[in-house]
């Protein structure tokens, strides 16, 4: 049983735990509405994760609040919108006003009852902290972008946590929705690995805001949501 011997579970925030692209579409609002434009949200979220996912492999160095105010001039240049500093900046600040996904606080509380919490993501630590606020629980460790030096999927990532946690990946389990942040990277690393499917995707949904990937990785085991995962774990022998 994929939950046997687990001790940790080590989670991806964004687009897991938090509606990063609800949060994504709200913060293109403003640019939209000055340039009068009828862009939808699936062409807004597809663009965004192809121009996020190269400024973040291209210039690693840059914390994500950085990494989204290029993101937005890049995206309003390929469309022929009108930005401006302040609208890229306000942008890049939105990260605090992402929503957390309905059962993100409820279930992380009681896994906590059970196992050790960890997060890995692709933000820098103030961010992250805005969004902490949201998930109503302490987490044992968080480890960030801006602590590693690279944003995932880069191996290093998930090889700073492992170092950092001294624990042995057979009691980790990886928990999260991207196959391109997060799957693939952390089966790479040895890790099992827990897919949060919140897009549907086996049933034919949209990548979103997260970018493609080929030959997606096989979990080890799927859920639609993080509610369906901790009725799974909490239940576990």
């Amino acid at each position: 049983m994929i939950i046997e011997g687990k001790t940790t579970l080590t989670f991806d925030c964004y687009g897991t735990l938090i509606d990063w692209e609800s949060g994504i579409w709200d913060g293109f609002q403003q640019l939209l509405q000055t340039n009068n434009s009828t862009l939808m949200r699936k062409t807004c979220l597809e663009a965004f994760a192809e121009i996020e996912s190269t400024v973040q492999a291209q210039q690693p160095d840059r914390l994500y609040p950085e990494v989204l105010q290029l993101t937005h001039k890049l995206f309003a240049k390929r469309f022929a919108l009108k930005t401006s500093p302040e609208l890229d900046r306000r942008f890049g600040n939105f990260i605090p006003f992402w929503p957390a996904f309905p059962d993100s606080a409820d279930m992380l509380r009681r896994l906590k009852a059970h196992f050790k919490l960890v997060i890995l993501s692709n933000v820098d630590r103030t961010s992250f902290a805005g969004s902490n606020e949201r998930l109503g629980v302490e987490f044992d460790s968080i480890f960030t972008a801006e602590d590693v030096g690279s944003y995932k999927p880069n191996p290093q990532n998930f090889a700073y946590m492992m170092r950092n946690l001294h624990c042995e990946t057979t009691n980790i389990l990886h928990v999260a929705q991207s196959l391109f942040h997060d799957i693939k990277p952390a089966t790479d690393a040895g890790l099992n690995t827990v897919w949060i499917d919140r897009q549907g995707l086996v049933d034919g949904g949209s990548w979103g805001a997260t970018a493609r990937i080929d030959n997606p990785p096989q979990a080890d085991i799927r859920f639609s949501s993080l509610q369906e995962f901790t009725e799974f774990a909490c239940k576990a022998p």
